[in-house]
Parts: C-alpha cells; structure tokens; sequence
C-alpha cells in the first residue's frame, strides 16, 4: 500500500484500508470475484498481497461491502459517474440573442459564439432581429435575409426548431443542436474573402439602381 491513501479518504469520506472499523466485510476483487464474508484484517491482507486498496463501498450494508482496487482508480471512476449522473439531469433552456440591422460585424461574431456555445451546452437559442422605426416598413424578404446572414456565421450545427417569422419586435427564430458536434458552418477569414479582381456573382447582375443599403445610409428610405 502507498501512503498518502488515509488522507485522501478522509477527503471524499470513503474509508479504506486500515480506516476500515467494521469487524467484517462482504468482499468484491478487483474482477468482480466474490469473496464472501472475511475478517476485516484478512480483507486487508489481501489487497496487500495483490498490491491493491480494500475500498469500503456500501458502508451501510449489513455486513459492508468492500471492494479490492486501485483507489485512485475507484475516484476516477466515480467522478466519471457522477459527471453522467449531472449530463443527464441536464436541464435545457432557451437563451436569448438579438441583433439588429446595424449590429457591427464584431458584435455579430461575439454573439455567434455566444449562440454557439449556449448550443454546445445543449440549450435552445432564440435568434431575434429587432426592428425599430422605418426598419419596421422594409420588404419582409430583405429583413429575413438579414436574419439568415447572421445565422449563417453561428460556428455550430444546427437546425430550426421554428422557422424564421415575423415577431412582435421583428423577426425570429429558434435553434437547437445537431447532434453532439458544434462544427458547423464556416466563418470567412480575411484571407478566404474574394479577391479585388474576382468580382462575386451578384455583382455581375447588378442593377444600375441603389441597393437599399445604399438608400438607409443616404438616408432616403
């Protein structure tokens, strides 16, 4: 036996080795074996022969129960336990997130991970867009693309509980985890974005009219 062993008992309130009382034991070795009813100090030495702990486990069995093992194994396995015990009795919530039209992309990614690590922990995520003043009157597809381009920067996996739909205060949408995994879409690097000469797509098609970005920040709609 190595020493150190008493005091780390007397830690988590588990009683091994010679911290043992009880005249007698039910005996498990390390394999499950059973060893039936021994004296507490052929218990002992028993674990001694096999270079293991005698662990009381059942302290309130009649008689208790003690158990052959490497004790720092035996915390192990119960922290392990008791970590499967809590994921279990997780309680999942919805959070809340809300961006707005001029939310800054520094501030939409801070609220991208935040969304992604509520997903993580297993919660929902209620997404909204706030909308205020003139923002209230603008076409319905432009602002849900508004939406939807937010949503696309979550570095997560994840799938609508509630499709996206007009709110009281805007629009909004309800997210839930796929799966285990939090990998999900790709945020673009500065490095990823296009090129000055490669002119994306849209850009091919565009129209000779302002966008209607263009008009918020000239302030005409």
């Amino acid at each position: 036996m190595r020493r150190g062993r008493k005091k780390f008992a007397q830690v988590d309130r588990t009683k091994i080795n010679k911290a043992i009382r009880a005249p007698e034991l039910r005996v498990v070795g390390p394999d499950g074996e059973n060893y039936g009813v021994l004296a507490s100090h052929d218990a002992l030495q028993k674990a001694e022969e096999l270079n293991l702990d005698l662990i009381e486990i059942s302290p309130k069995a009649k008689p208790p129960v003690a158990k052959i093992m490497d004790y720092g194994l035996y915390r192990y396995e119960k922290k392990r336990k008791a970590s499967e015990v809590k994921a279990k009795a997780h309680v999942t919530e919805t959070k809340s997130v809300q961006v707005k039209i001029g939310t800054g992309d520094h501030d939409q990614q801070l609220k991208a991970k935040r969304a992604a690590d509520w997903l993580n922990e297993g919660h929902r995520v209620k997404v909204d867009l706030f909308l205020w003043g003139r923002y209230k009157y603008m076409e319905p597809e432009f602002l849900k693309e508004r939406l939807e381009r937010f949503l696309k920067i979550i570095p997560a996996e994840y799938k609508l509980a509630d499709e996206i739909k007009k709110s009281p205060k805007g629009f909004t949408t309800t997210l839930e985890r796929v799966g285990k995994s939090v990998q999900g879409p790709k945020v673009i690097d500065e490095d990823e974005k296009p090129k000055a000469d490669e002119k994306p797509k849209q850009e091919i098609a565009k129209s000779k009219k302002k966008s209607l970005d263009e008009l918020l920040e000239d302030g005409m709609v």
